[in-house]
């Protein structure tokens, strides 16, 4: 049987790695990849990914276009990357969410109308669970959040997981899985987290350390490969096992902090989302004062597979590609973080 993949998202990092994946994967006929923007060196982590045999199609999710693409080529399989995590500098947060919420319902919309469509997955984030002094201390995928997220990030994702239960509702022979993914790591990963441990100086939230996950791109890229080409229908937690401190990670970094006071963490955040620096959002600000850790013991039951990176590891191999390793062992860290009073306050 002939399997024709469609990629959304593919001028980004993680959604060309996917795309190239697949694109190897001699099970596969064809992949089509689309974005609104050609995929480029810098877009694709600066070399070494190349989309293989991926057929790249310049579409806006938000437009008809993409059933257009869809109903040609007879796509059986959608695998959704396109989840924007930061607005630009030129279109803002007004764009970012149209992009994330109206392009997440277009697809739908279309995925819904194929006659062709069998597989659906969606990548989506940790970042639904939300952040507040009052979480479990893990969440497992069936736990509801405590305060439902009401801006940036994490609201387009929980409308767009929304969106995603009623179209497995109205399609019960579609196979539709949604990845909830820890912040992703690793040396071609850019975001507003591996912006903010580039910084020369860490602004940190006064009076806590929070705890964090991350999950290594490469761990991410074979999830998401595993599930475009088997059918593991329901909702997945996917991050590095264990989890690390903010004081943590910012010692193995070598870098020097700034405990400022929640409101200057927020000020300090807008003078650098305007210098195009680092984006210290509301949700970044709740995630760097309160954390947030999950279980990911059903993807790994299901897959019957384990990351092959850790939390701390997946950390370091970020750290090494950008030259910031400090080079203690994780072991002293955790030492000094007990002798320096850098326990986990919340």
């Amino acid at each position: 049987m002939a399997h024709t993949v469609l990629v959304t998202g593919v001028s980004r990092h993680i959604g060309a790695r996917v795309a190239s994946a697949l694109s190897s994967d001699p099970a596969i006929d064809r992949v089509i990849g689309v974005d609104t923007v050609p995929p480029s060196s810098n877009a694709l982590g600066g070399g070494g990914v190349a989309l293989g045999r991926t057929e790249f199609v310049r579409v806006d999710l938000r437009s008809p276009d993409i059933a257009r693409v869809i109903a040609a080529a007879d796509i059986d399989t959608v695998v959704h990357m396109s989840l924007v995590s930061a607005p630009s500098a030129s279109a803002g947060r007004p764009s970012m969410k149209e992009h994330n919420v109206i392009g997440a319902m277009q697809l739908l919309a279309a995925c819904q109308r194929s006659a062709t469509v069998r597989r659906v997955v969606i990548r989506s984030t940790t970042a639904v669970y939300g952040s507040t002094p009052h979480d479990p201390a893990v969440f497992t995928e069936d736990a509801e959040p405590i305060e439902v997220p009401h801006h940036g990030y994490a609201k387009d994702a929980t409308e767009v997981e929304s969106f995603v239960r009623g179209f497995a509702r109205r399609r019960p022979d579609v196979s539709v899985s949604t990845l909830r993914f820890a912040n992703f790591m690793g040396p071609g990963v850019d975001s507003p987290l591996t912006r903010y441990f580039a910084l020369p100086v860490l602004p940190t939230v006064f009076g806590f350390d929070p705890r964090l996950q991350f999950v290594h791109e490469d761990d991410a890229v074979e999830v998401l490969r595993r599930m475009a080409v088997e059918d593991h229908p329901g909702t997945y937690n996917v991050t590095g096992e264990g989890v690390m401190l903010l004081s943590q990670c910012v010692r193995r970094s070598g870098r020097p902090t700034v405990p400022v006071p929640a409101p200057a963490f927020h000020l300090l955040g807008d003078i650098a989302r305007r210098t195009g620096s680092v984006d210290f959002s509301r949700e970044q600000l709740v995630l760097m004062s309160y954390g947030r850790a999950v279980d990911a013991g059903k993807i790994s039951a299901e897959l019957d597979w384990r990351p092959k990176f850790s939390t701390a590891s997946a950390f370091d191999d970020f750290l090494h590609s950008r030259g910031l390793f400090a080079g203690m062992p994780l072991t002293v860290i955790d030492w000094l973080s007990t002798v320096l009073g850098g326990g986990a306050r919340r």
